[in-house]
């Protein structure tokens, strides 16, 4: 897939990996990016400005929180009817319950529905609406998943397995929107972003950076480097259903 012309969708696009990825997608020359934010208004709006500045000018953002169904499928419309296509979207919007792992007790029915509905059912939604439109363009979808899917890590177990089940989810929405459309995932292992630190107190964002250095790139991601494999990856034009680890290499090392 050429990017050049292209109207992109990204779900929590306003900050860290997806403006991230916004950027990679203007400076390749997307014709818009819709910036899909639920809380960060006043970042989503920089965000899409910064777009318009790089060249694509049709990019704004839009308020769209995965967990309602109605707004998911109210901006599909608008973006295809403005736009007339889509040809990518990303599924970045995420959320995580911080419930020490060993406090199995303290994990409750509300956290478990809370971070399934945006992690996997949210990028099902997004994914369903904008189907049609990605079917029409022979487009592509991209899940921001997570190292913590493939390993039992992360921020609770909660959050690990929202994550897992995302790339089980991807895979299948693979099989299904073939041939038209590739479906991939990106599993990131620590990220510099505002939620690494909002997560994670900093002594432990400290811990995470000074582990990194052993690892064999021997740095910490930021959210350019995921951009970078998710550009990547749109254009694999024979590549489906398939998982990208970024993290430095550190999930090759025992």
């Amino acid at each position: 897939m050429e990017l050049n012309g292209t109207v992109a969708v990204i779900t929590g696009g306003g900050t860290g990996i997806g403006a991230a990825c916004g950027e990679a997608f203007a400076r390749a020359g997307a014709a818009a990016v819709l910036v899909g934010y639920s809380r960060s208004v006043d970042e989503a709006e920089q965000t899409a400005q910064r777009l318009r500045e790089l060249g694509a000018e049709g990019s704004a953002a839009v308020f769209m929180d995965v967990r309602d169904e109605a707004a998911v499928r109210a901006v599909a419309a608008a973006a295809v009817a403005e736009h007339g296509r889509v040809d990518v979207l990303v599924n970045n919007a995420g959320t995580t319950d911080a419930t020490p792992w060993d406090d199995l007790e303290d994990i409750t029915d509300a956290a478990w529905d809370e971070v399934l509905d945006v992690n996997l059912r949210g990028a099902f939604r997004c994914t369903r609406a904008l189907a049609p439109a990605l079917r029409e363009a022979g487009g592509a979808v991209v899940n921001i998943s997570s190292i913590a899917g493939h390993r039992a890590g992360g921020s609770s177990v909660v959050y690990g397995v929202s994550k897992a089940a995302l790339l089980q989810l991807t895979r299948s929405l693979a099989r299904v929107l073939a041939p038209q459309v590739r479906v991939y995932s990106v599993s990131p292992g620590a990220v510099a972003t505002r939620w690494l630190t909002r997560v994670f107190d900093e002594a432990a964002v400290e811990r995470a950076s000074a582990d990194t250095r052993r690892t064999p790139l021997g740095r910490l991601a930021r959210p350019e480097h995921v951009a970078q494999v998710v550009v990547g990856l749109l254009g694999m034009d024979l590549v489906t259903g398939e998982d990208v680890i970024v993290d430095a290499g550190r999930s090759i090392l025992y």
